[in-house]
């Protein structure tokens, strides 16, 4: 029995180890549950490890679900695990921002948020 789980915790220290890997957000502009008063022209995801562009997504939507990015992802040229995809000018209400991103080393990881730009 000891041995079992001496084995499981070594099995979890490995995976541990593996999801280190994975590209894993590090900030996000507008940041996550923010509620904000000036509409963003960008949202702007930063990651812990550089990002391949042509395997990478954000996609930010409304309430209603409809898309309302500009679909032009792009990276920082100043700063490789940043991705910057553009936003037409939004109405007040809730967004939804969804990321998929392959690491350099080809680790996948995906997540969302969400922010509330409010009226004035």
């Amino acid at each position: 029995r000891r041995f079992a789980l001496g084995a499981l915790s070594g099995l979890a220290l490995m995976q541990s180890g593996a999801a280190q890997a994975h590209a894993r957000l590090r900030s996000a502009e507008p940041p996550d549950g923010a509620s904000i008063h000036t509409p963003p022209d960008q949202v702007a995801l930063t990651f812990s490890e550089a990002v391949e562009l042509a395997f990478s997504r954000i996609q930010v939507t409304d309430a209603a679900g409809a898309r309302v990015d500009r679909d032009d992802l792009r990276r920082d040229p100043e700063q490789p695990t940043r991705l910057i995809t553009g936003l037409p000018k939004l109405p007040p209400g809730a967004y939804l921002v969804e990321w998929k991103v392959t690491s350099v080393d080809t680790h996948k990881s995906e997540g969302r948020y969400t922010f509330t730009l409010l009226g004035n």
